[in-house]
């Protein structure tokens, strides 16, 4: 528990995190609420990359989020959160991934046939494509994957975030990539097939 004595001598106590303001005193739940507010959704869309079910990456977030704040008084730097926050999430994903059955891939609507298929028929149809890609991977590759192309990780960031060296990020990146080049997917990305 941190005090502080307001400029008006004032004594504040209770958890506080100073915001680096003079005389400013920024409480544990706002801070992390700010937190929340500023990366609930790039935890969500990494961990919809991550399962390809929106409900479990609701339910991801919202677990990584609560080890975050029980964790909140040891983290002092809002890169520190995000970092604990994030491999928390990847972690849990893993570990769901290993004792849950999941071979159906949820999805908004049905897909007719001619989307089922990489067809290059739109936008939609490539992030469902991507999707049902990433769903194919073994779950190390896909997080692999997730962690340095879609949430814009360096291979030291994603070895950190995982637990592995980065000669390991680097193979599993390689052989994701190329399951993807496989499916089509990498060709209809600015290049002509």
């Amino acid at each position: 528990m941190l005090s502080k004595v307001d400029a008006d001598g004032t004594l504040l106590t209770g958890w506080c995190l100073y915001s680096g303001q003079k005389g400013a005193v920024v409480s544990r739940d706002a801070e992390f609420a700010a937190f929340v507010a500023a990366r609930y959704r790039a935890l969500v869309r990494t961990g919809l990359l991550m399962t390809g079910d929106n409900g479990h990456a609701e339910d991801l977030a919202q677990s990584a989020l609560i080890k975050t704040y029980l964790a909140w008084g040891r983290i002092r730097d809002p890169e520190n959160a995000e970092a604990f926050a994030r491999t928390t999430l990847v972690r849990l994903a893993l570990r769901a991934r290993q004792r849950r059955w999941n071979s159906e891939l949820a999805t908004g609507q049905v897909p007719d046939a001619a989307s089922a298929t990489v067809d290059g028929t739109g936008p939609s149809d490539l992030v469902l494509d991507v999707r049902r890609a990433l769903a194919r991977l073994p779950a190390d590759q896909r997080a692999v994957l997730v962690l340095r192309y879609l949430d814009d990780q360096s291979e030291a960031q994603t070895a950190q975030l995982l637990g592995i060296s980065q000669g390991t990020v680097k193979s599993r990146a390689s052989r994701g990539l190329a399951s993807l080049r496989q499916a089509g997917l990498l060709d209809r990305e600015g290049r002509t097939p």
